[in-house]
Formats: C-alpha cells, structure tokens, sequence
C-alpha cells in the first residue's frame, strides 16, 4: 500500500479518473474542485455526474474545496484543470506551499494564448521548481475508469521523477512509459487537438475515411514542424503522446474537440458551443496558440491555419476545406 499522499487540483472527468485509480490502488488521495456545492454534491453522492457519470468515487478520497486542505501532507500534486485557468489555480491555491520534495504532475493539455507558454513552463515560472513531470497520450477517462486498457508517458528531465510517477500511476489497466522530452510529451498532448477539430469538421460534413486519414498523416506533419522547431525530439510525436493520442482524440466518441468540429461543420457558433459545453474543448484555444506560434517561428501548418479561420473569423468549413485541396502542388 502506497501511503504518500497525492493531491489532485481539477474535479472534471480525468482529475476524477485518476483519483479513482490511485484510490483502488490504496493510495492516500485527496479530490479538490473549484466550485464548493458540486464538491459537496460529490462528497456526498461518491459521484461525478457532469462529467463521469455512473462511476463510484472510493470513499477513501477525500473530496474537497479547500486546497489547502486538499494540499496538506501531499508529496505528490496533480494539475488538471483546463489550461486557461491553469496560472490562476497556482497563483491562488499554490503559491508559498514549500516545494522542496513535492512533485507536480501536469495532465494539462494546452498552451497558454497570451503569452504561448507550455504548462510545465507556467509551473516552473509560478511555483519557481523544477520537480515537474507531464503525464500525457491517448487516455480518454471513460475508458480508463471501465479499466480497459491504456498506456501513457510520463516526461521529466529529472528522470528520476518520471520513474516515481511511473510506479504512482501503474497498474495492470493503466501502463505508463517513462521519457525524457518534456516538449515533445507536452506539445503531442496539445496540437493534437486542433486536429481532432479538423476531423470533427470533416465528419460534419459527410466525409470518410480517405479525408481522415489525410488529416491524421498531414496533421502529424505539423505537430512535428512546430515541435522540432521548439526544441523536441522528432520520434516522440510517433509514440504514444505524438501518434497514439492524435488517432484517439480523432476518433473517439468521447472527444470533445472531435464534437466541437462536427458541430460547427453542421452550422451550430462557436459561442453557442462554448457556452452549452460543460467541459473544456482545450483545442479551440490551442489553434489560436499554435497559430501565433506557427507565425512566430514561420512554420507552415495549413490545417491548423483553416481551423483557426473557421473557429475565430467564421471561415465557411466547406471553402475551408477547398483552400486546402487547392494549395500549391508539392512533393510529400
């Protein structure tokens, strides 16, 4: 039985999944939400019904809306909230907790919009450590809280610490590899999102397997470029967090980016989306992300491009879709 304790900052469906996994395994685990009446609600039920219905949280986690409660004693530190208000969340709930033999673990998949910094870079710039890992790839929750089997990557450049969460997470469902690029794991979690979009686009409008296909092959392509130019390692966007998460979040029923695409292909607004989803589609602010990164280091990525144009000037998906058909020939 493992007795340190692990704390998890984010009460959506993975924060949830992973309590839920750490509890079964009998480590000492504490659930910390935002919003005080949905973490009674919680406390109370042993379930999260917005966002992982009919799955029964262990009463061994404590469940709670006071972080610093939910912070005590905890040697490990999970982030999983949405990336928008990740600097937030450190700000108000983390700084002058002493970090000298805590880790944290990023499950944030996202760029920071304003100023295009990756979370693990937020972590360190906020809380001023470096015992960051980022535990990331194609780990949809409902499938891993059904116990069906999964792999991840947990990355640091310490590798000790990759190894520490390794053995935190593992188990016979949920088998998690160790890697020492930090950029490559974090980056593969986040442009794959906005791909996911693009082929949610691509079913709204009937297209079949040939169209996607394509998005995944050229999608990849763009991931690696901007990732490669920002310092990762090439191979890893072929691994689990490149690849692996990419063919997930394209095809899963699950996936909220897949549906914001087909949604928007089938003529619904980006704010009337936003406003009627319970959770984050984090590769609506991604795309405006990698965008800005994409000009800002001069990269060609066209799908991302289109993707933004439809999300943020209200690009018709259709001619979207022809201006990308229609660009220049070249060798692949």
């Amino acid at each position: 039985m493992n007795t340190s304790k692990t704390a998890i900052l984010g009460d959506g469906a993975w924060g949830t999944t992973l309590a839920i996994l750490l509890a079964k395994k009998g480590v000492n685990v504490s659930l910390w939400g935002a919003f005080s009446n949905y973490a009674q609600f919680m406390k109370k039920t042993r379930e999260n019904t917005k966002f992982l219905p009919q799955f029964r949280i262990p009463e061994t986690v404590n469940i709670t809306d006071d972080a610093q409660e939910a912070l005590r004693d905890a040697k490990t530190i999970v982030l999983s909230v949405p990336s928008q208000f990740i600097r937030k969340t450190l700000k108000e709930h983390l700084k002058g907790v002493d970090f000298s033999d805590r880790v944290i673990v990023s499950t944030v998949k996202g760029i920071e919009t304003n100023n295009l910094k990756r979370i693990s870079e937020i972590i360190k710039e906020e809380l001023k450590t470096d015992l960051v890992c980022v535990l990331s790839g194609p780990t949809i929750a409902m499938e891993v809280a059904r116990e069906i089997p999964t792999s991840a990557v947990a990355a640091s450049n310490n590798e000790n610490i990759s190894k520490s969460v390794q053995d935190l997470f593992m188990t016979e469902r949920f088998r998690v590899y160790t890697s020492t690029d930090v950029i490559g794991v974090e980056l593969g979690g986040s442009l794959k999102n906005i791909i996911a979009i693009a082929a949610g686009i691509s079913d709204g409008l009937g297209f079949g397997t040939n169209a996607k296909a394509a998005l995944f092959t050229r999608g990849l392509v763009e991931i690696k470029r901007l990732g490669t130019a920002m310092g990762a390692r090439e191979e890893t966007f072929n691994g689990l967090s490149g690849m692996g998460d990419l063919m997930t979040t394209c095809i899963s029923p699950y996936s909220r980016n897949r549906h914001v695409g087909e949604e928007i292909a089938k003529g619904k607004k980006l704010m009337d989306l936003v406003q009627g989803m319970e959770q984050v589609a984090e590769g609506i602010y991604t795309s405006e992300s990698a965008y800005k990164l994409a000009k800002k280091y001069n990269i060609e990525m066209p799908i991302t491009e289109q993707v933004y144009k439809v999300l943020f000037e209200n690009k018709n998906p259709l001619k979207a879709v022809t201006d990308l058909m229609t660009r220049d020939k070249k060798a692949e």
